[in-house]
């Protein structure tokens, strides 16, 4: 490596084991590891200590840690090619029980992997310009984007190349491979936040500003932001910084949080710890040590939010060209499914395929005599561009079917309630419903309309499933997390309460009101009043 370990100088006593075991066995060395000695040798034969470093090969132990894995792919700013989405079909198909997951970092997700398997995904994915390693661990992660770059009418300019500079720079860079802890990244120009730049850790958003006469199109920096337990909402720098510029920028945050960030607990190691200690002022302070000066804020150019939701057909920014959005129920699919898509964007678009942090895909460059002959090709009657309305705005974690973390099963459940609620709430404005198994919110519960957080409750017949709600979250101008109600919810009773909830906004909201516009109005206490009351009647 070419830096120096500058924490293991400051007081070594005080830092958790896993950082001595990081300076001892770069998490990077693992890869080779996997594929030299543990994939011949078997499962059996790998050491405890070093499944926390299979994450920077992009693998977990799949619950219940008897032998299988799960993996993550990463698909920088979520454009596949019609070759690759191919290629990770048949790897399902091969290894993974033909599952395959799209998840909220526009990344997919397989199961059922044996260690034998790993060398051959490996390779199979480098030959179609992929790969899974640092999709995980203390590194920098999946790098999220636009996922309409380069033909979205509401981008200020194509992001691509500047996401690939990104990636190419820190992928596999040893200067970063050791992190204090997960790391995330997105860059945008998407004038409606579709890359959620608030809970990332650094973040490049659309901004403009005029330099000698002439306005320059660029980006605005965020910082610090993350879920988990303890949600932060990322901090806007006082900075401009020109296309060219956002790679020092990336490094010089990313090199604060590697010698500055927090390695004495692990629940307390993320940026958003240290933006939060230090102020936004001192870290921008630092960061100009590090990378000179920079222009101040020009104009910000995001002008709301949507959720990264793309249903339908729409037009690109060249006339007479489509992109048509998919919903992915629960983010759920399947390698039959993917292999009946990559056809279809040979034979009626562009050739590729797009992931959404919402957990849905999209076909693009779908000329206008195309579209109609698509829309009735047989896997979008299941994939479809206009799906019901809960179903299209449901968003589920792992959940501990697979996860070791989650505490309840979420994906299959989510996709029951949201069924549910289609069948029973007829409402013409979207409710954005999120499901997570466990605190770290990979389902990212805290944006949602209504988050549900798995939890488990005692009854007379023992322990069972049960969820916390909170409700009101909202990213884009006037960001905000949702705010958590008082009344743990046994799961059987959850369709009844979100009924219930739904309904007291469908009948008490203004015209053209939103969820989180009317938790807003009405307040909190309102929101805890009924969710009470809807308790009290069912018990």
């Amino acid at each position: 490596m070419s830096y120096e370990a500058v924490w293991m100088d400051r007081d070594p006593s005080k830092l958790n084991k896993f950082e001595f075991y990081k300076m001892e066995k770069d998490g990077l060395d693992i890869i080779r590891d996997i594929v030299e000695k543990y994939s011949k040798e078997g499962f059996a034969s790998i050491p405890q200590e070093d499944f926390n470093l299979f994450k920077w090969a992009g693998v977990y132990q799949q619950k219940p840690n008897n032998g299988h894995f799960m993996m993550r792919v990463r698909i920088p700013g979520g454009i596949l090619t019609s070759v690759q989405a191919r290629e990770l079909a048949a790897i399902g198909r091969d290894y993974g029980r033909d599952l395959i997951d799209v998840t909220t970092r526009q990344a997919i997700q397989y199961h059922w992997l044996e260690i034998e398997h790993m060398p051959d995904i490996f390779n199979r994915l480098e030959a179609v310009g992929m790969s899974a390693f640092e999709a995980c661990g203390d590194c920098p992660r999946t790098i999220v984007g636009n996922p309409l770059a380069g033909i979205d009418p509401n981008e200020l300019f194509d992001t691509t190349p500047w996401l690939n500079q990104l990636e190419e720079f820190f992928l596999g860079n040893r200067d970063f491979s050791n992190l204090p802890r997960k790391y995330k990244m997105s860059i945008s120009t998407n004038i409606y936040n579709s890359a959620h730049a608030e809970i990332q850790c650094l973040a490049f958003t659309p901004a403009s500003k005029v330099i000698d006469g002439v306005e320059v199109l660029g980006f605005h920096v965020m910082v610090g932001g993350g879920l988990s337990a303890k949600p932060h909402l990322a901090r806007q720098l006082d900075m401009f910084v020109k296309p060219e510029d956002m790679l020092k920028v990336a490094i010089g945050v990313t090199t604060l949080f590697r010698d500055h960030g927090y390695r004495e607990k692990r629940h307390y190691a993320r940026l958003k710890y240290l933006v939060a200690e230090w102020g936004i002022e001192k870290f921008q302070e630092m960061l100009v040590e590090l990378i000179g000066p920079m222009p101040s804020l020009g104009d910000d150019r995001t002008v709301g939010w949507n959720a990264a939701y793309f249903d339908g057909v729409h037009p690109q920014n060249t006339p007479g060209l489509n992109y048509v959005g998919l919903n992915v129920p629960v983010g759920r699919t399947n390698s039959a499914e993917f292999d009946q898509l990559a056809d279809l964007a040979d034979k009626y678009g562009d050739g590729s395929i797009r992931t959404t942090v919402s957990q849905n895909l999209m076909l693009s460059g779908v000329s206008d005599d195309k579209i109609e002959a698509l829309l009735q090709e047989p896997v979008l009657q299941r994939l479809t561009p206009n799906p019901n309305l809960f179903m299209s705005r449901t968003v589920s974690c792992t959940g501990n079917e697979f996860c070791n973390l989650a505490i309840v099963e979420t994906k299959e459940y989510a996709r029951r309630v949201a069924a549910y609620l289609d069948e029973h709430v007829k409402l013409d404005e979207p409710v954005r419903i999120h499901f997570i198994g466990c605190p770290n919110s990979c389902g990212q519960k805290h944006i949602a309309d209504i988050g549900l957080q798995g939890s488990l409750i005692k009854t007379p017949d023992g322990m069972v499933d049960a969820y916390d709600i909170a409700v009101g979250g909202t990213l884009g101008p006037g960001a905000k997390f949702n705010t958590a109600l008082k009344g743990r919810v046994r799961g059987d009773n959850v369709n009844n309460v979100l009924e219930q909830i739904i309904n007291f906004y469908k009948d008490t909201r203004l015209v053209g009101e939103s969820f989180h516009q009317f938790v807003e109005r009405v307040g909190i206490e309102s929101m805890q009043a009924k969710l009470t009351e809807i308790l009290a009647v069912a018990a």
